[in-house]
């Protein structure tokens, strides 16, 4: 999951801001947008890729659309260039497209240079791409500068080469609950994925906490996974430097759910079920948190499904040297895919519960992002409310945001859950 360490320390800093939106600072000639940080092969499946590691290629006959996004502040001319060259012959023709004007240009040499594919006019400030459409031999494209009135107030994109995996993944975004109360046992919310907005990359995160993160997700196109990870109380991004007496022990586990480690974003213990959920279905997410006396805390997540109209166990495991109740009920949505990332994803979650003894419902939900957002280099992420609940939305270069750190009130006036919690398997 992408960076969630920081997710969780942005969701429970009640002071920490993510607003800051930096655009990249104007160069001597124009704003240099690498593209392959900010590319994407429109309709990628499988295969050979057009965005490549040091540039785009542009290969001849090939009916695939490449594209290059930014974001304008002002409306106005935009003149764009490339540093382009040809791969396999001494010149070529380009057709490019910025908006609904489309221009055909000729490439020439076998060494990068700087080439002018035209002047277009913005009428209104926002997300823009420059699309490569076709070519009559193979080019490599490494990097278009954008000059014009249309750059006045700057140009978002990115260009550290240390971001842009994360930039092409596109900023996640997540709601922090609240009130939260003292002495929670459980969380419960309630999450619905449009029709189409399940998105191969997506990971659509239900019930958020300090400890770990439980969810549903696309894996590919025939594979879906709900997944409930808890990490070690040992900060390492790998699994196998855990000391035992850290380690996440597993106390039990669902029917042909999957048991395993993670790392690369903290470590610790990972369960998943291969469960082909759909768009459209409204699913139940039910977590406990409850130390055990000893000094460590037992995390146990259920799914329910209607079609099987029954709790689920995915699993329960022990975290050690931890002594603590359920704190940071927070939902989020990422695509963990850096080829999708050019599509939109939608999600919306809806009648959350805390108990404490009691059901407490919860009554608002705090806006935050990721790194990628709060550092300038894609801001298409946000979120609201719905006539049932709150919403995620995030990736496919949109313009209407709301503002990071924004509260939104909802009255959830929904009966609180039925659970018999003893007999939950």
């Amino acid at each position: 999951m992408i960076r969630l360490l920081n997710i969780v320390c942005c969701l429970l800093l009640v002071n920490f801001s993510c607003t800051a939106q930096h655009a990249p600072q104007k160069e001597k000639s124009g704003y240099a947008v690498p593209v392959i940080g900010n590319s994407f092969e429109i309709g990628y499946t499988k295969g050979k890729n057009a965005v490549g590691k040091e540039y785009v290629t542009i290969s001849k006959g090939d009916s695939k659309k490449v594209s290059t996004f930014f974001k304008v502040n002002s409306k106005g001319d935009l003149t764009v260039k490339a540093v382009a060259k040809v791969l396999s012959s001494n010149v070529a023709s380009l057709q490019i497209a910025v908006g609904n004007s489309t221009k055909r240009v000729k490439i020439s040499g076998n060494e990068f240079q700087t080439v002018d594919l035209g002047k277009f006019s913005i009428s209104n400030e926002g997300y823009k791409s420059v699309d490569f459409l076709s070519s009559t031999k193979d080019i490599a494209i490494e990097t278009i500068i954008l000059e014009g009135s249309a750059t006045a107030d700057g140009v978002i994109y990115c260009r550290d080469k240390d971001n842009f995996y994360w930039t092409r993944r596109g900023p996640s975004c997540h709601l922090g609950y609240g009130p939260q109360g003292e002495n929670t046992t459980y969380y419960y919310n309630e999450v619905l994925v449009p029709e189409g907005q399940d998105v191969e990359g997506s990971y659509f995160m239900a019930n958020g906490f300090g400890q770990g993160y439980f969810g549903i997700q696309v894996n590919s196109p025939t594979e879906r996974r709900i997944l409930f990870s808890v990490w070690s109380p040992f900060h390492t991004d790998d699994p196998n430097a855990i000391p035992e007496d850290q380690k996440i022990k597993l106390l039990k586990k669902g029917k042909d759910v999957y048991i395993g480690e993670f790392g690369n974003e903290g470590s610790g213990g990972q369960s998943f079920l291969r469960y082909n959920w759909k768009a459209g279905v409204t699913y139940k997410f039910l977590l406990k948190g409850q130390p055990d006396g000893k000094g460590n805390t037992d995390f146990t997540a259920w799914f329910f499904a209607p079609e099987n109209n029954n709790w689920a166990l995915i699993a329960s495991f022990k975290r050690p040297q931890t002594n603590t109740y359920l704190k940071g009920f927070h939902s989020f949505l990422e695509n963990f895919n850096p080829n999708q990332g050019y599509l939109t994803r939608h999600v919306q979650f809806k009648n959350q519960w805390t108990y404490n003894g009691q059901w407490n419902k919860v009554t608002q939900a705090r806006l935050t992002v990721d790194a990628t957002y709060r550092q300038g280099n894609r801001v298409d992420a946000t979120g609201g409310t719905t006539a049932n609940g709150y919403f995620l939305k995030m990736g496919g270069f949109f313009d209407e945001i709301e503002k990071p750190d924004t509260i939104f009130k909802f009255d959830n006036t929904q009966s609180a859950p039925q659970i018999d919690f003893d007999s939950l398997p």
